[in-house]
């Protein structure tokens, strides 16, 4: 079976996924009997905590082994992780090494594919909405992206196998034409990067991703370099954002803000980007920041519905891709920050962005100071490793024309909206249209 991988997150073939993992808990059990490596401390502590406390015990092991027998091997004969303490080697061994390029199962998130079915099962559906099991995932990716801003993670940026600028990773369709729209010197060690995250976080080259309409605030401009995933008119104050269809539940993505209420009926955009995407994010629109809020949330956390225990179909097919089809879900639930933007133009108002953490994502960084003027296309902030989405949310006065084509949003999208192009006009008369 060929599975549906949105933009390209992970390999179209689920056996790559398995033949991944499976060479992944190889180097990682090898590596402990040649040389072990030291216990990274928040691994250690939530070891610790699984083994103490009796609910998440159970849990974890329910959901290591709640995978339907037809996934515990390929045929290859390679196993999918199935006991707490392989689990926690294999995630030790991650934190010590920068993502590496995999022609075969394109794997950049490696945490979120070893824990791409368990998370789909009813057990690691209760698991991952655990507080203290976030928390300490918080914690464990945290400690990674603090090895991945020094020196030693440029070992991936090179042309080897597995390296960042082999011939087939800049022929994957994120990477090309790199060189063209990004700094890189050959010569240098990491091809001039200092470390994994100055790669991860580079910025374009000058006049690479020009502002659409620089003079003209009815033109809204793309935010992200990002897949469009779903444009939603007449959003609900509260929904059910678990259900099928995953509405959008504007009280819980605003984390309960009071200005919550000035959106109901209007329009959420939502993009996603994919682990190899520019993760630097720009103002869609010319005005200044009001307020700046990050929210502690989920990081592996999937409705059921996408799982292996939906309330409708067969059950067979989960999402493969872990939380990718869970786009609208997340976006009440994961690890976010939510911003909200005055603009210039009268007929838009007061606008959110709520950039949202997915998976491996451990850090959101706003650069542009609150309160501060600025133009449309000028940089906000970034993401910090991981692929991640985004929502834009507009109140119900603000009439939207959106310029993608109405079939863009689907579930075999794998093309980039770029950042700074022309993604809506705002118009006084027109109706909200766009893909749903």
């Amino acid at each position: 079976m060929v599975s549906r991988r949105l933009g390209g997150w992970l390999p179209q073939d689920p056996k790559k996924l398995q033949r991944w993992v499976k060479k992944t808990v190889q180097h990682a059990q090898q590596q402990a009997k040649d040389n072990p490596i030291p216990v990274a401390p928040p691994v250690a502590e939530l070891h610790n905590m699984v083994l103490d406390d009796p609910q998440l015990y159970m849990l974890f092991n329910e959901m290591l082994t709640e995978v339907p027998a037809k996934y515990d091997k390929d045929p290859a004969n390679h196993n999918e992780i199935r006991d707490v303490e392989t689990l926690m080697l294999t995630l030790n061994y991650i934190l010590t090494l920068p993502p590496s390029w995999d022609s075969s199962a394109q794997v950049g998130t490696p945490i979120n594919a070893i824990l791409d079915w368990p998370m789909g099962t009813k057990a690691g559906f209760a698991v991952f909405l655990k507080d203290k099991v976030n928390k300490q995932f918080g914690k464990i990716l945290k400690y990674w992206a603090d090895f991945l801003v020094t020196p030693a993670s440029i070992s991936t940026l090179n042309d080897g196998k597995g390296g960042w600028f082999s011939q087939t990773a800049l022929n994957s369709p994120h990477m090309k034409g790199f060189a063209e729209d990004f700094p890189m010197d050959p010569t240098k060690p990491g091809y001039g990067y200092t470390s994994w995250d100055d790669f991860f976080t580079r910025d374009f080259r000058p006049c690479r991703r020009p502002v659409a309409s620089p003079d003209d605030d009815s033109v809204v401009v793309s935010a992200t370099e990002s897949t469009p995933f779903r444009v939603q008119p007449e959003v609900n104050f509260r929904d059910t954002f678990w259900m099928k269809g995953q509405k959008y539940s504007l009280t819980h993505m605003m984390d309960n803000d009071d200005r919550a209420n000035q959106f109901v009926g209007g329009t959420v955009y939502q993009a996603f980007l994919s682990a190899d995407s520019y993760h630097r994010w720009h103002s869609p629109v010319s005005g200044k920041i009001v307020s700046f809020s990050k929210v502690a949330g989920t990081y592996y956390s999937e409705p059921l519905l996408t799982g292996f225990s939906p309330d409708e179909g067969d059950g067979l097919n989960p999402d493969p891709g872990a939380d990718e089809a869970s786009q609208g879900y997340i976006s009440s639930v994961a690890a976010r920050a939510i911003i909200f933007i005055q603009a210039d133009n009268p007929d838009i108002g007061l606008m959110c962005m709520i950039m949202v953490g997915m998976a491996e994502v451990s850090s959101v960084e706003l650069t542009m100071p609150i309160g501060r003027a600025f133009k449309k296309g000028e940089q906000l902030g970034m993401f910090h490793f991981g692929g991640s989405t985004h929502c834009l949310i507009f109140s119900p006065q603000v009439q939207l024309e959106f310029k993608f084509p109405e079939d863009l949003p689907s579930a075999d999208n794998n093309i980039q909206w770029p950042i700074n192009s022309a993604l809506a006009t705002v118009t006084k008369l027109s109706k909200v249209t766009g893909p749903n």
